[in-house]
């Protein structure tokens, strides 16, 4: 005699136990089942299923990716590459306006709307499809960067959507040719007076000097790359000598910290939030990929510490010969290629190196590289990251329908 069928309920608890386990980073498996049948599309709407699936996996998992350019090689197209089995997101600019993203940070996406009238700056979250037009700061933008971010204190960031956000600009002002920054707040609708950054930071009063001594006449110009935040600290490069300016959110100011060798003043590089919520820095020399972290020494200062060196030769691969670049006419070697970093994800701890061969990420721990996207002309990956569970639009509408 056969015996009798399980219970139930315990099938269903075995599925709630198989669906935590499904990749976050490959959210098309939740959907799949989603479609079985109306009881297991209920299972994974229900919020206390998503609550635990986060808090199963941690951070959240990479989704896509934007990158922004230098502005000599011009705005890339307007496409979010999906790094999952996912399609790509609607592109706010995909209906052929110009747009330059600026940074991808707590489920949101920053854009800069070039060519609509009406809307000067966009957060976009691509999961839930919300949009938040707002304003420019009131800043003479000559080259700038930015950075988006969630502004619930306390908040752990596995889901943020909908919640209140902030705006830090940092630029080089066109008219008074020195660095600025300003503050925008979803909750008020306004930016708050631009701070600048003077001769009353000494380091910044040292790097003016030097720039002057070796050139005459010096402009501050902030580099295009995305921000590292830790906590109420936000920081950007400058180009000359890849010197890091950070924004202060707590007091509102600007001051100046040097890279943590000479030998990088030429190189790309990204800045990273480490571990143990330290800023790090990472760059490549040669067939190396350097790693650096700014801890507090025996004397309570702050210093440098070299923290790994991963080898790149044999697990990035690079192509020599004659190589034109996707929407430019200069071979690669005048693009300065090589092994190039050009970004890091926080939470997965994954580094982007852009070669002529593809733009790929190399996981620090275990060393996996994975190839994310074709050869382009990468200056700065905006890694989007978020969790991505079928509990929105129509599949929402249908699980709560008898």
């Amino acid at each position: 005699m056969a015996p009798p069928p399980p219970p139930l309920d315990l099938i269903a608890d075995v599925a709630i136990e198989i669906f935590l386990r499904f990749p976050p980073d490959e959210p098309e498996h939740l959907f799949r089942a989603a479609f079985v049948c109306k009881h297991w599309l209920r299972v994974l709407c229900d919020p206390i299923f998503r609550r635990r699936y986060r808090a199963f996996h941690g951070a959240p998992p990479l989704l896509g990716l934007l990158h922004r350019r230098q502005l000599r090689h011009g705005d890339p197209a307007a496409r979010f590459a999906s790094t999952t089995s996912m399609p790509d997101f609607p592109h706010p600019g995909s209906g052929g306006r110009r747009t330059r993203p600026l940074d991808c940070r707590h489920g949101r996406v920053l854009v800069h709307m070039l060519e609509k009238e009406d809307v000067d700056l966009l957060v976009w979250d691509p999961v839930t499809g919300d949009r938040h037009a707002f304003p420019q700061p009131d800043m003479e933008l000559l080259i700038y960067a930015a950075a988006v971010f969630c502004a619930v204190e306390g908040c752990d960031h596995l889901d943020c959507h909908g919640d209140p956000f902030g705006v830090v600009f940092v630029a080089t002002d066109e008219h008074d040719e020195i660095i600025k920054a300003s503050v925008y707040s979803s909750e008020t609708g306004a930016w708050s007076v631009p701070v600048s950054l003077d001769n009353g930071s000494e380091f910044y009063a040292k790097h003016r000097q030097d720039a002057i001594e070796d050139e005459l006449y010096y402009i501050p110009y902030v580099q295009p790359r995305r921000a590292a935040i830790i906590r109420d600290d936000i920081y950007f490069t400058l180009r000359r000598d890849n010197a890091i300016i950070k924004y202060d959110r707590g007091h509102n100011c600007l001051s100046m910290i040097d890279p943590p060798s000479p030998n990088v003043g030429n190189s790309r590089i990204s800045l990273m939030v480490m571990e143990d919520s330290s800023l790090g820095f990472a760059c490549t020399e040669g067939f190396s990929l350097f790693l650096w972290s700014r801890k507090v020494n025996s004397e309570g200062a702050p210093e440098w510490v070299q923290i790994r060196v991963l080898e790149l030769e044999a697990k990035i691969p690079i192509d020599n010969v004659d190589y034109v670049m996707p929407e430019t006419t200069m071979s690669i070697d005048h693009l300065e290629f090589g092994r190039s970093v050009v970004g890091f994800a926080e939470g997965v701890d994954v580094i982007f190196i852009s070669t002529d061969v593809g733009l790929f990420t190399i996981e620090i721990k275990s060393r996996k590289v994975k190839k994310v996207d074709k050869p382009g002309v990468y200056y700065s990956v905006l890694p989007y990251m978020s969790f991505c569970t079928p509990d929105r639009g129509k599949l929402l509408s249908i699980a709560r329908t008898p």
